[in-house]
């Protein structure tokens, strides 16, 4: 006989079974047959029940241990980019303006919508460059007059107007965007060569810069922009005479990173971070950590570039300053190379690997450039070969979405939001076992929800990169258990980036 709890037990476990269902999954294979591609699995969805037998490789997710919040994956919206973007925009043939139009808000839609369902990558961090980079029409800062300390000479608008025109329409299609700003250089005048292109900051200059970066903030803000973050100097262990760079020690950022936090508390911006270091992974265990050592109050974070070092080496900061925060804000790849090569390369570094060593963001250099990677400053040696961006925009309005975007897409769409204005996915521990663990890359995230009613969403990003044996290529498609709270469910991943979810209490 039946008891009636017994009863009530049974109605309370089987919807709860039912419930973690996988539902929803977005591919993309090394093939190209899928490209962030979604799939509703209704009405036959893969269930979790009972566990059995480890399938080829085994993922065990442990929702008990929560690791860092995610701020966005993105890109740098240079003068450049912004430029290439907003001729689709302001195009002035007018027979083909409205065309132009429309693709220049799809292409920012499909980058940048973050809504639950749409069909996008929803990219949600953007560093912008204060001032000229290398990938700007000429050298200039927002005060190249002359000893000028009190800024009377200052203008935000020495910057071109389509890169706040642009920044405010990105905005438009994502709120939750967060904009980081970043200097290439502080203004000639202050520098040891008189030039933006190389040297070094003068001592003398170090409060002088604080104030200046400020006005920056505000300069941003009266064009309608809020700041997320900024940081001090973009690779300050790096010196070249062809574009705008400046050689910082650790010491120097931290003073001025000191006086700047100062000053943005006392004006409104208490609520933007200061991140430094803003170059390699290899110096992670040297140049940040003495950063956090003098000026522990000022600094959020540091980030970190790819161009020399591992994302493991990440692990040494965060050893020495583990409650600081970590992002990741450059790599490029360039025109000519393999694209699953790079999907490979991306995922198992960026928005895998360094996410898996604490970082909260994961970003590309260049937004958009045109086919040959222009426009670039003149008299640049900067990317060559030619820097490849997350999407081409030709002259005529055509254009191309790159490994860059896909990679970044299949991360960017489980951290997203679940709710409207709710909390974004934190990292949890995930682990892979059983015989072909070694073809699997993972990780794995929670996302809250705005009502504690709401079951929360678990989100798993999965590389299966097994598509050589014995040295031959063969592609081969892995049979997976994924292990949740006792219970499995087996779902079989193709060769490339896969990102499935599924919901539980």
């Amino acid at each position: 006989m039946i008891k009636p709890w017994s009863v009530l037990c049974m109605t309370l476990f089987i919807p709860l079974a039912l419930s973690q269902q996988i539902y929803d999954v977005w591919a993309t294979t090394w093939d190209r047959t899928q490209l962030f591609t979604y799939t509703n699995l209704s009405p036959n969805p893969v269930s979790f029940v009972s566990p059995s037998t480890a399938g080829q490789a085994d993922i065990a997710v442990n929702d008990g241990a929560v690791f860092q919040d995610m701020a966005g994956f993105g890109a740098t919206l240079t003068d450049s980019s912004a430029l290439i973007l907003n001729n689709l925009k302001a195009n002035a043939c007018s027979c083909i303006q409205n065309q132009n139009s429309a693709t220049y808000w799809s292409i920012l839609n499909t980058l940048f919508d973050p809504t639950d369902g749409a069909n996008a990558a929803g990219l949600s961090y953007l560093r912008v460059p204060l001032g000229a980079s290398d990938f700007s029409a000429s050298v200039y800062s927002f005060d190249d007059v002359s000893g000028d300390t009190a800024f009377n000479h200052f203008d935000i608008n020495r910057a071109p107007s389509y890169l706040f025109s642009v920044t405010r329409d990105i905005q438009s299609i994502n709120p939750y965007l967060r904009v980081h700003l970043v200097p290439w250089s502080p203004p000639a005048w202050m520098k040891d060569g008189g030039t933006m292109n190389g040297g070094s900051l003068q001592s003398q200059y170090t409060g002088i810069y604080a104030n200046y970066l400020l006005k920056c903030l505000q300069g941003f803000e009266n064009h309608g922009i809020s700041t997320y973050a900024i940081s001090i100097q973009n690779e300050p262990e790096n010196s070249n005479p062809t574009y705008p760079t400046c050689v910082m020690n650790a010491g120097q950022e931290a003073q001025i990173g000191t006086a700047l936090r100062s000053l943005m508390d006392a004006n409104g911006f208490s609520g933007v971070r200061i991140v430094g270091y803003e170059h390699n992974w290899d110096d992670a265990g040297g140049y940040p950590v003495q950063l956090m050592q003098d000026a522990p109050n000022a600094f959020a974070g540091v980030a970190f570039h790819c161009y020399e070092g591992n994302y493991t080496q990440q692990n040494a900061f965060r050893s020495a300053f583990p409650n600081k925060e970590i992002y990741f804000t450059e790599c490029s790849g360039v025109y000519g190379s393999d694209w699953w090569q790079d999907i490979k390369w991306y995922m198992s570094n960026i928005f895998i690997g360094s996410v898996s060593y604490g970082s909260m963001s994961g970003l590309m250099w260049s937004l958009a450039l045109d086919g040959q990677g222009n426009p670039k400053l003149p008299g640049t040696d900067s990317c060559s070969p030619s820097c490849r961006p997350v999407v081409t925009i030709s002259s005529d309005g055509t254009y191309t979405f790159h490994q860059e975007f896909y990679s970044m897409a299949q991360a960017s769409k489980a951290i997203l939001p679940r709710d409207v204005n709710g909390p974004w996915g934190q990292r949890i521990g995930v682990s892979v076992g059983s015989g072909l663990a070694a073809d699997l890359q993972v990780t794995a995230f929670v996302t809250g929800r705005t009502s504690s009613s709401d079951w929360r969403r678990y989100s798993l990003v999965v590389m299966n990169w097994a598509d050589t044996q014995n040295g031959a290529w063969n592609p081969t498609p892995i049979r997976t258990t994924i292990d949740f709270r006792g219970m499995q469910a087996t779902y079989t991943f193709p060769v490339g980036v896969t990102t499935l979810w599924w919901y539980a209490p």
